[in-house]
């Protein structure tokens, strides 16, 4: 394994083997290396990945080493200046650049080619060579951010600096999306509640709040990205340029020139690209909305079923069983969201958009079709309410408690095992790294922004016939918090830092479903009896009206969105210095280089003249 440290060395980091005590199983004794780097090897990294940090003056400026004595908490020789984040981001941008320069094998394994301008790292992860790499936990200050986070309840903001220091800004990103979404949810709950006790039985008077709830769905988002964009440029994600990605791990194809990057990568045929998308993929994702389609038909069968056995003979066991095919269908919803996510993860490693269509569609087909076909405000309340609660119940079991329960069990047998080749040996870094190497892998935050965007579904979409679902909402982001926190920091494997500098696609995904908000709230306005009282005599002329209405709040909408600037005025006038500040830099370069070359040029005419 000599040379894989030679490779590792290539990218100036240092590497050091754990040599574990030998066994007779081969197969249990890994060759593990903890790669870490020199503080001045981190401080010319974090200008080639170009990190900004705060200057001297306030604002935030692209980091150099020749001017480091300029930039705010440099103190000495820098130590303490970059987060753990940053410095294991550095490290794995190190690794993830070693790159093969000719066409060779890797030492030890002759049939294992290594392409012209591949990643190393992901070559040998692809082919198994290499397991597994990740961050360790530091021991110190994950207790530290344990204590302040979720150790003890508070009713107080989430440590997003502390986070961010050392998860990075992709997840602090998330948990401040998580801590926002739940106090801008605390207003529609104040009145849910009264709303929901005083119209118990009146389930069509429902108008004032879903005028509220479409209100509400602009007006939070438009705030998020301000308050995003706040985040961001505090950690320095608001005006950095994103890195270049690099072809994923396990990505095969005949070599080709990427005219961007000037690299040699290995490319896939866009015919055989749009091939496998309508051979496949469209094929894959109409089949599982047909099977969608036929579970929501056998749901409605069964809830027929259950209201003519309660109506023939009403008691409490036939109350009892209004509320069965509801949670059946809900636990059935969650399984078979599952399931769909396991399946386009095998049949391709990008089915992030056709996993969010058909999470909404198996979420809310069954709300859309009880509210807009059967017209049913009843039970389309007791649908809603069921499916919340039911997936919030599954949710936490799944997300928080068994893994938990599983770590815990492999906690104990990674123990055992360890004290069964150490003895009495105290070695502490190698006890860690077998601890954590069996840990779960988190997986990013794609599966925490779906959880959060059908909870805001829910909410925008049908709250106004059940009031109680964004204090449902409200508690589930409670728990959120604390469960979310918790299996960051003791379920899984610490993750690789991400920067971020918003929360990307989720962004639009959640004004996609702010506009379907707006016409759903006026598709249940048109259809409640009081304002079906106005317009006793012509039904087309009240759906004329509220599509005019729907029309006019999409226009207030976009006009909104457009008057509420994305950047705060203070974070907008840093930005223009930094670019006036820029541009005046560049300027004084190129005068100054002018100047020489005139100068140059005047002494060797000069010289000419002088010559005899």
């Amino acid at each position: 394994m000599t040379n894989m440290v030679i490779l590792f060395t290539g990218a100036e980091l240092l590497v050091n083997q754990l040599l574990f005590p030998a066994q007779d199983d081969q197969k249990s004794n890994p060759n593990v290396f903890v790669v870490g780097s020199t503080l001045q090897r981190l401080l010319n990294g974090a200008e080639d990945v170009g990190l900004f940090k705060e200057f001297q003056d306030g604002t935030m400026r692209g980091f150099t080493y020749a001017n480091r004595e300029s930039f705010k908490d440099f103190n000495g020789d820098g130590e303490g200046f970059l987060s753990d984040a940053e410095c294991q981001y550095i490290i794995k941008h190190g690794l993830d650049t070693l790159r093969a320069k000719n066409e060779q094998h890797v030492p030890g394994y002759p049939k294992l080619k290594l392409y012209p301008g591949k990643s190393v790292v992901r070559r040998l992860q692809s082919k198994g060579v290499l397991i597994q790499y990740f961050p360790l936990h530091n021991k110190e200050d994950l207790k530290r951010l344990s204590f302040s986070w979720y150790k003890k309840f508070k009713l107080s903001f989430q440590p997003l600096d502390d986070i961010r220091h050392y998860f990075g800004e992709g997840l602090a990103l998330y948990f401040g999306f998580l801590e926002y979404f739940t106090f801008a949810l605390v207003p529609m709950a104040l009145i849910g509640i009264p709303y929901y006790l005083f119209d118990w039985e009146d389930y069509d008077k429902y108008v004032l709040f879903a005028v509220f709830n479409l209100v509400w769905s602009t007006v939070f988002l438009e705030v998020w990205k301000r308050c995003s964009a706040t985040l961001a440029y505090g950690w320095g994600t608001l005006s950095r340029k994103k890195a270049f990605e690099e072809p994923r791990a396990g990505f095969h194809g005949a070599l080709g020139f990427n005219p961007v990057t000037g690299r040699e990568e290995p490319v896939y045929p866009s015919s055989k690209r749009q091939l496998r998308i309508y051979l496949v993929s469209v094929p894959f994702v109409l089949l599982c909305l047909y099977l969608s389609f036929y579970v929501m038909m056998v749901y409605f069968d069964m809830e027929f079923w259950a209201i003519n056995t309660y109506h023939e003979n009403p008691n409490i066991a036939t109350s009892i069983l209004l509320f069965v095919p509801s949670i059946i269908y809900a636990v059935v919803i969650e399984i078979m969201n599952l399931l769909y996510r396991c399946a386009a993860e095998f049949l391709t490693d990008w089915g992030e958009p056709e996993i969010l269509l058909f999470n909404f569609v198996n979420c809310f087909a069954s709300l859309f079709y009880i509210a807009f076909v059967m017209q049913n405000m009843v039970l389309l309340r007791q649908s809603l309410a069921t499916l919340l609660i039911t997936s919030q119940i599954l949710n936490q079991v799944m997300e928080a408690f068994l893994p938990y329960w599983l770590q815990r069990r492999r906690n104990k047998k990674v123990h055992k095992r360890m004290r069964r080749l150490m003895g009495d040996k105290e070695l502490p870094l190698l006890g860690q790294v077998q601890l954590e190497t069996e840990m779960n892998t988190y997986l990013g935050t794609f599966d925490d922004y779906l959880e959060q965007f059908l909870l805001f579904g829910y909410v925008s979409l049908f709250s106004c016939v059940y009031p109680l679902a964004a204090v449902l909402v409200v508690l589930n982001n409670i728990t959120e918090v604390y469960s979310d926190a918790f299996k960051m920091c003791h379920v899984f494997k610490r993750p690789f830092s991400e920067p971020a500098a918003n929360i990307g696609v989720w962004q639009l995904a959640f004004e996609t479903m702010s506009i379907i908000a707006v016409v759903t709230n006026c598709a249940l306005i048109g259809l409640s009896p009081q304002v079906k009282a106005y317009f006793p005599e012509s039904d087309t002329q009240l759906i004329l009206i509220v599509v005019a209405i729907e029309h006019v709040l999409l226009a207030f909408k976009f006009i909104l969105a457009f008057v509420i600037p994305d950047v705060p005025k203070h974070i907008q006038v840093k930005l223009a210095k930094l670019d006036f500040d820029s541009l005046e830099a560049l300027k004084k370069r190129v005068s100054t280089h002018l100047h020489m070359l005139w100068k140059y040029s005047v002494l060797n005419k000069t010289k000419h003249i002088l010559k005899p």
